[in-house]
This record gives C-alpha cells, structure tokens and sequence, in this order.
C-alpha cells in the first residue's frame, strides 16, 4: 500500500487490493483460505467485500513519529472494526472483539504486493532470462530474511467513545467527546508503535497501556489528567471496579496499587516537563521506567 492518505468509503477496497484476506469474512473454513493467501501468496478465489458496510468516515492516514512514519485506519462503522480485526489479527475467526477495545496496532502484517514488486524489479534485470526460477528463489529467500522488506505496521481505530466511557463521565458534549476519543486513540496507538520501535526490550502489558493512554491524554486535553486515566481503566475511589484494565491481565488489589502509584510519578514527571509534547512525554515514562515499574 502507497503513502497516500485517502478517505471514505472506498478505504475497504483500497487495503483489500494490499491485503487481500480481506476479502475472506470470518467464519467456519475461513482459516485455511486466510492461510492460502497470506501464508501462501495465493490469490482469493473470489472478491467479495460484502462482510464490510464501510462508512464516509473511512480514512487512511500517515502520522510522522520519532520512530518513523506509520499508517492509520480509522473505520466510521463499529461492525466493520470488529470484522477487520477478526480478519487481520485473528486469522478470519469470528472471535469477540470487547467493547473497550476501539483501536489496535498490527505488527508484522505481510504485504504480498511488496514482495511482487520486488519480483517485477529483480526480472528486469539484465540477464534473468537464464534460469530466472533458481535466481528468484534464492532472492525471494534473501528478501524475506529481512521483514521490514515486506512487513508492514497498521493502526487501527474506531469512532466510539474512548474505553467505552460514556462522555457524561467526562463531563464534555456528545461531539466534542467523539472527536476527543479520536486524538486520544490515534496518540495511544503512535506511542506503542514508538515504544515497540525504541524499547523493545521493555514490553509489558500494562505499563505500556499506562503510557500510552497518558500520551493519549495529553494529546487531547493539553495536560495528564490521572483521574481520567483512573475512569478509562475501571479505577473508582483507588479500588478496581471493572474496566479495560482487565482486557490484559488479571486484576487485583496489589496491581491496582501499583498503577495508582505510577499514575503518581506520571503526574510528577509531567509537571517538571510542561513543554514536551506527547511523544517526548512518553519517552520520558519509558526512561524511568526502571524506578517506577517494580
């Protein structure tokens, strides 16, 4: 898929000519023509885009971050979010998608057309005409060692109100909490891109929830607001009471304890550093994580 940002109704059709499983809908034997074309390189028996309804809210973006460029889908139709993400990370099983779910990074999604263009380059080559098999075959095995040749990132974003939080527990109207839960989503998605990229070594569940929503946070409202961070978790009067927290791991008395006191040293290194902007904000929570993630 090319860099350009495109919107509407026909972003379905456009990934689908990149990724063509899409054109597979979830359900019983959707897992081995899921596996014949993403596995396998093989073209869909049929073109059927029908599973999705699609929406003028469809869009395909790019957001620069100090990890590099990355693209984002955002798709108007919850229906379809849920079908997408049953597809391109479930392998076409029709698994539940929680409602707190509304946004997610796909990491390694193989892009065939990359691989065909590469093949189309390698032919024209002077002198392939000779045992042209042999010499794509050893050049397809020494372009696929690389994955970055051929493996692309996608961030993926509904419309809904962010954790599922209704914008009366924020205290906002109706739209502005909408397009609000849009910048929230969008920056929480770039900072683990950014985190997966630069910390690789520092991956955990849940503190890269905590950082990403807190850049998230800021991005919309202009400061980190832990109360906030506290009502998209399921966190009541310092005691867990159900939540997206529990999305990524088993709850309990000690780990909400934990998160209130990150959510603490959040708020201080926010305050000594009010002109960082999201992104660097986050990198500043990575580098003490070491202190604050015991």
């Amino acid at each position: 898929m090319d860099s350009t940002d495109r919107h509407g109704s026909s972003v379905i059709e456009t990934l689908a000519d990149t990724y063509r499983q899409l054109f597979v809908a979830p359900g019983p034997g959707a897992g081995e023509k899921y596996l014949d074309i993403v596995e396998r390189g093989q073209e869909p028996k049929r073109r059927d885009l029908s599973h999705f309804i699609t929406s003028d809210e469809d869009s395909i973006t790019h957001e620069e971050t100090p990890a590099g460029t990355v693209t984002i889908i955002t798709l108007g139709r919850r229906e379809d979010f849920v079908t997408f993400l049953r597809i391109m990370a479930n392998r076409c099983e029709p698994v539940d998608i929680p409602e707190t779910q509304g946004a997610s990074i796909l990491d390694g999604v193989i892009n065939w057309r990359k691989i065909e263009r590469h093949m189309e380059e390698f032919m024209k080559s002077p002198g392939r005409e000779k045992d042209a098999t042999r010499a794509w075959n050893e050049e397809f095995r020494s372009f696929t060692a690389e994955k970055r040749n051929y493996r692309d990132t996608l961030i993926i974003l509904s419309t809904g109100p962010y954790s599922a939080i209704p914008a009366s527990r924020i205290g906002v109207p109706e739209d502005e909490w909408m397009a609000l839960s849009g910048k929230i989503r969008k920056y929480h998605e770039c900072t683990h891109f950014i985190c997966r990229n630069l910390y690789p070594d520092k991956i955990d569940a849940v503190w890269d929830e905590l950082v990403a929503d807190a850049a998230g946070i800021t991005a919309a409202f202009g400061r980190f607001d832990p109360e906030m961070e506290k009502i998209f978790l399921g966190i009541d009067r310092d005691r867990y009471t159900g939540g997206r927290l529990e999305n990524y791991t088993e709850v309990d008395a000690d780990l909400t304890e934990t998160v209130l006191k990150v959510l603490e040293h959040f708020s201080r290194i926010a305050a000594d550093h009010p002109k960082a902007d999201p992104y660097e904000l986050a990198v500043q929570f990575e580098e003490a994580m070491a202190v604050i993630w015991k």
